[in-house]
């Protein structure tokens, strides 16, 4: 078959010093299609001259291959796939365009997925309505800390699941992993409702949005399994960074002094091998700019637009997620429970800084 031609909106800058500002993603995903034999990276689009030459000159792209603008990029080149790894304040324009453009069967984009819950509606409804598979990057479900665990689960080996804890990371940027994982894991099934609080007192801006320093959120799926979420100063209320309880054992992700993946039954507890990969990389990613994650994750977008069938990274189980985490923030917003589905029109944390209402200067160390 004909190789799918691969173009890059967003190169970002040096991959080996990544930052809160611009972790250079583009690099990442690159990698992973030059790894997968029936893709061919043929273009990049960066505003940045610098680093488009950069990005080209790493994946032997030619001058030919570079543009500021990613529109210029579309028409000129027609690519079949694209992977969109800007900020997500422009994620829907960019996915939004592509759709539009006529020429692309496929956008592969960053997580979050955006910074408002209608951004992320509007990503989907389009791209659906323009027979466009969309995907979101959530590499970590093809890590087998997280494979083997929903095995496992799937096998019986916990009875049925009923709480799903989460200890790792934040709700927003490592949420759209980890809330992500607990929908896997619950078979991508929607929540009913969504209750939480966060405290916000040292400012915290990444990739242009902003995040909280401590946050607690419970959520119920529609098949009555929990979800629960503390981070920050909470994160020890879980005793693994994911852990999955059943009525005849537990599964625990991540145990801070060690294995990777525990199995805990009749009282006895048992390490389950994961061939040496953690939460981030494969036991042999050596010199790579990500892990070998991202080429799973590639590689299940290809096999998706081959076949025909929905991607487990597809837009529509992101949204899932996503209402969770915007749920979450309106949650704190109304001081109250949210029940879904949502219903909002801006971003509730941003909207929350922006009015004054979460001022993280404004408090001290001693305030709760």
């Amino acid at each position: 078959m004909d190789q799918h031609r691969v173009a890059i909106i967003g190169t970002g800058p040096d991959p080996r010093n990544p930052t809160v500002e611009g972790f250079a993603m583009g690099y990442r995903h690159a990698e992973a299609y030059r790894n997968n034999e029936d893709c061919r990276l043929v273009a990049c689009a960066d505003l940045v001259p610098e680093n488009a030459n950069a990005f080209a000159e790493t994946f032997d792209l030619g001058e030919d291959g570079i543009y500021a603008d990613y529109e210029d990029m579309l028409a000129a080149v027609e690519p079949d796939v694209v992977s969109v790894t800007v900020p997500p304040a422009i994620h829907e324009q960019v996915v939004v365009d592509c759709a539009r453009s006529g020429v692309v069967d496929a956008v592969h984009c960053e997580k979050p997925m955006a910074l408002s819950w209608p951004s992320a509606e509007r990503m989907v409804q389009t791209c659906w309505r323009r027979d466009v598979q969309l995907t979101f990057n959530r590499q970590r479900r093809f890590g087998r800390p997280f494979t083997e665990a929903d095995r496992l689960l799937d096998a019986g080996e916990i009875g049925a699941l009923r709480r799903i804890e989460i200890g790792w990371g934040d709700f927003f940027d490592t949420g759209a992993h980890t809330v992500d994982l607990a929908g896997m894991f619950n078979d991508d099934r929607p929540a009913e409702w969504v209750i939480a609080q966060l405290d916000y007192r040292e400012e915290d801006v990444r990739f242009g949005a902003h995040q909280e320093n401590q946050m607690f959120a419970q959520w119920r799926y529609d098949n009555g399994v929990h979800g629960v979420l503390s981070t920050g100063a909470g994160a020890s209320l879980t005793d693994a960074a994911i852990v999955l309880r059943g009525t005849d054992g537990t599964l625990r992700i991540d145990v801070d002094d060690d294995p990777m993946l525990e199995l805990e039954r009749d009282g006895r507890r048992e390490a389950i091998d994961v061939g040496g990969e953690t939460m981030h990389a494969t036991a042999d990613d050596g010199d790579r700019f990500g892990s070998r994650f991202h080429d799973r994750s590639i590689g299940d977008v290809i096999d998706a637009l081959r076949t025909g069938e929905e991607s487990q990274l597809a837009g529509r189980i992101g949204l899932n997620t996503a209402e969770i985490l915007f749920g979450g923030y309106e949650s704190v917003r109304r001081r109250g429970r949210v029940d879904l589905p949502l219903d909002v029109d801006d971003s509730p944390l941003e909207a929350m800084v922006d009015s004054g209402a979460l001022s993280p200067s404004g408090m001290d160390d001693d305030e709760t």
